[in-house]
């Protein structure tokens, strides 16, 4: 079994509650993800390109994932929107020569129980992981 992706990253709690309610956009952009951070009164100064590899975030161009030790809330934004990487793994595939289908995964849980990849212990109670919202075993707050 492979390790949740917020346990590979190892967010502080801080940047992890930052990345969860600040009014993140993303774009695809060569194969990783163009963040823009419209919290901001000029978000187009804070719009920065996270690096995708093998479905992690690995590195941005943020002053902070320069500066501090564990990943920037960017990275851990682009982390926790499961959608957002699955849409980059797509793209990645297809600029390799790979092959793209229209067929729906199979959620990995059928009766309720948690699923294999769920990162729920890392957020806030009432912020469900999106592989538990894929499987149906919690739904998104409003």
């Amino acid at each position: 079994m492979s390790e949740p992706l917020l346990a590979r990253l190892d967010p502080t709690k801080r940047v992890l509650k930052r990345a969860q309610y600040e009014a993140f956009e993303f774009s695809l952009f060569g194969g990783d993800v163009l963040v823009r951070n419209a919290s901001h009164a000029d978000p187009e100064n804070h719009e920065y390109n996270v690096q995708i590899v093998d479905g992690l975030p690995t590195s941005c161009e943020c002053p902070a994932d320069k500066k501090y030790a564990g990943p920037c809330k960017h990275r851990v934004a682009v982390a926790i929107r499961r959608p957002v990487l699955d849409a980059v793994e797509q793209m990645q595939m297809v600029a390799d020569g790979g092959v793209v289908t229209n067929e729906q995964p199979k959620t990995e849980v059928e009766d309720g129980s948690k699923p294999q990849n769920c990162d729920c212990e890392m957020l806030d109670d009432d912020f469900p992981c999106w592989a538990c919202v894929e499987s149906g075993r919690r739904e998104l707050p409003n």
